[in-house]
C-alpha cells in the first residue's frame, strides 16, 4: 500500500492519510459531521476500511454521516466487501476481522442489522431489518466540501487489487460468489430438472494479481437456509444469510480447464439521491448506483451530477468478472479494495466543457466514452410514491435503448459540438450500444463511442 501511495502523490509531495475506522459523531447525521476548513496545499489521502461502522448496507442515503470529508482534488481508498461473503464463510469472511464483523450473526444480533431500504421491524415480508429491499455492502458514504446540486463529481478510479482471503488455508488466494438466482433473466427459462432452482458457484481468484483469470472451485443449489434469528429463506431473499454447508452438496465438477479473465470494477458506486431518505441499491439511476458495467474499473473515470450537498459518494458490490447483462443475477461478487480521486466540478464552471448539462452518470476510459441509458432515467421522480418497489415491473430494455440514445445524442451535441443530424448519424455509423444488465430492476443499455473518431481539436 506504502509503495502506491507513494507512486500516486508523489507529483503532488508529502501528503497525510487519514484512517476512518468508525462513524463520526454529531448532533445531526450529516452537517454536525462535517468540518471542512480550509483546502490543504497538497492532496490529503484517506483510506476507508470496510468494517460493521463504516459500511452501509442495501441502500443510499443523503442522511448518513460521512466516512470521510475531503477536498476537490484528494484521494480515498476504500475497501468493499461482497454482501455474498457469506456463500462461503470459512473462504471470504473468517479471520477477517472487517469483514466478521459486517457478516456477524447471532441469536441475539447481527454485525450490520439493517440490510436494504425496507422496515426495521420486517413487516412486509418478514425478512429481516430492511427486508432486503436493497443487497449491496456499501463503503462511505465520502463528503466532498464545496459540492452542492448541479455539480458534477469526477471519479478517478487508480487502482484496484482483491482484498485476500484471511483464512491461512487459502493463502495467496481469494474468492468469489456468482448466483444464478430467481431474479435472473435465465430463471423461467430452464430446460434441465430440477425446476426452478438456484445455483451457487465458488471461484477462486489469485490475491497476488500475478494470476489474470479465475477458475470455478465448485458449484451447490441453494436450499433452504435457516437464519440465527430462526427465519427460513428458501430462496435466496434476504443478503448475508450463512450458508451452513452441511446443508448443501458441493459439486467440484464444474467448467474444468475454463478460464474466466479477471475484469476488477465496482458493480455500485454513486452519490446519494435527492428524492428520498433511503434508497434502495438494486435500481440504477441518475445519481449511478447498481450500473453494473465491468468497464468501472482501473483507469477508467465516472462523472456523477451531484444532487445533494457534499455529493455523499459510496462504492461496493465489487465484482472479480462480469459480461454484459449480468444474465443469471450476479458477476463473480469478491472483495476488493479501490484507490480513488475525486475531483469536483461547479456548475458554474460547466458550460463548453465534456459534462455540461450532465444529468446522468458517464464514463470515460483511455479510448471510449460510455453513457449509461436505463428505463427510467430517474426511476424516483417518474413513478411516484411506490417507485421502488412498482420499478421492478416496469423495466423494458425498449426504453433504456431509447434513454441511451437521447444520453448519446446529448453527449455528442454537447461535448462534441455536432448537430443533431450530425449526431445520429454517427452513432448508427459508430456507436456500439450494448446491454448492460437485466437483473437489477431498472434496466441498463450503455452507448459506447470510440475517442480516436475525433481530431484532437475537436470541442
Amino acid at each position: 500500500m506504502q509503495k502506491i501511495l507513494r507512486k500516486i502523490l508523489g507529483a503532488a509531495g508529502t501528503s497525510a492519510i487519514f484512517i476512518y475506522g468508525g462513524a463520526l459523531t454529531g448532533t445531526s447525521p450529516v452537517e454536525a459531521a462535517v468540518k471542512c476548513g480550509p483546502k490543504p496545499a497538497a492532496p490529503a489521502h484517506w483510506q476507508i476500511p470496510a468494517n460493521n461502522n463504516t459500511v452501509h448496507w442495501g441502500y443510499f442515503s443523503k442522511g448518513l454521516k460521512p466516512q470521510a470529508v475531503v477536498h476537490s482534488g484528494d484521494f480515498v481508498t476504500l475497501e468493499t466487501l461482497t454482501h455474498h461473503a457469506n456463500d462461503d464463510a470459512s473462504r471470504m469472511v473468517d479471520g477477517d476481522p472487517g469483514a466478521e464483523s459486517v457478516f456477524k450473526w447471532g441469536k441475539e444480533s447481527k454485525g450490520v442489522n439493517r440490510r436494504g431500504a425496507g422496515p426495521m421491524d420486517a413487516s412486509i415480508k418478514g425478512r429481516g431489518a430492511g427486508e432486503g429491499f436493497g443487497v449491496h455492502v456499501l463503503t462511505g458514504p465520502v463528503y466532498v466540501c464545496g459540492a452542492e446540486p448541479g455539480d458534477v463529481l469526477e471519479v478517478r478510479i487508480l487502482d484496484m487489487y482483491p482484498r485476500p482471503s484471511a483464512n491461512p488455508k487459502y493463502k495467496g488466494k481469494t474468492f468469489g460468489s456468482n448466483a444464478a438466482a430467481w431474479w435472473g433473466f435465465h430463471y423461467k427459462d430452464l430446460i434441465e430438472d430440477p425446476k426452478p432452482r438456484e445455483v451457487i458457484t465458488i471461484y477462486e481468484i489469485d490475491a497476488t494479481g500475478q494470476r489474470g483469470w479465475a477458475k470455478a472451485a465448485y458449484n451447490y443449489r441453494w436450499v433452504p437456509q435457516t437464519d440465527p434469528f430462526g427465519v427460513v429463506h428458501k430462496i435466496i431473499d434476504y443478503p448475508g444469510v450463512p450458508v451452513d454447508h452441511s446443508t448443501i452438496t458441493k459439486n467440484t465438477n464444474v467448467l474444468k480447464g475454463v478460464r474466466i479473465p479477471i475484469r476488477l470494477h465496482f458493480g455500485t458506486m454513486g452519490v446519494a439521491p435527492r428524492e428520498a431518505d433511503l434508497v434502495d441499491s438494486i435500481p440504477p439511476a441518475y445519481f449511478g448506483g447498481n450500473i453494473d458495467n465491468w468497464r468501472i474499473g482501473k483507469g477508467g473515470t465516472m462523472y456523477y451530477p451531484i444532487a445533494v450537498k457534499g455529493g455523499l459518494l459510496s462504492a461496493g458490490d465489487p465484482h472479480a468478472a462480469q459480461g454484459d447483462s449480468e444474465l443469471a443475477g450476479t458477476a463473480i461478487e469478491t472483495s476488493l479494495t479501490g484507490t480513488l480521486q475525486v475531483i469536483l466540478h461547479k456548475k458554474k464552471d460547466l458550460g463548453g466543457t465534456l459534462v455540461e448539462g450532465l444529468d446522468y452518470p458517464l464514463l470515460e476510459t483511455d479510448t471510449e466514452w460510455v453513457v449509461h441509458g436505463f428505463s427510467y432515467a430517474n426511476y424516483l421522480k417518474a413513478l411516484g410514491e411506490k417507485a421502488q418497489s412498482v420499478i421492478y415491473s416496469k423495466s423494458s430494455i425498449d426504453t433504456a435503448m431509447r434513454d441511451a440514445f437521447r444520453k448519446m445524442r446529448h453527449f455528442l451535441m454537447t461535448a462534441k459540438g455536432l448537430s443533431e443530424d450530425e449526431a445520429i448519424s454517427l452513432m448508427s455509423a459508430t456507436a456500439d450500444f450494448g446491454i448492460t444488465q437485466v437483473v437489477d430492476g431498472n434496466w441498463g443499455v450503455h452507448g459506447v463511442m470510440q475517442k480516436g473518431i475525433f481530431p484532437e481539436n475537436t470541442k
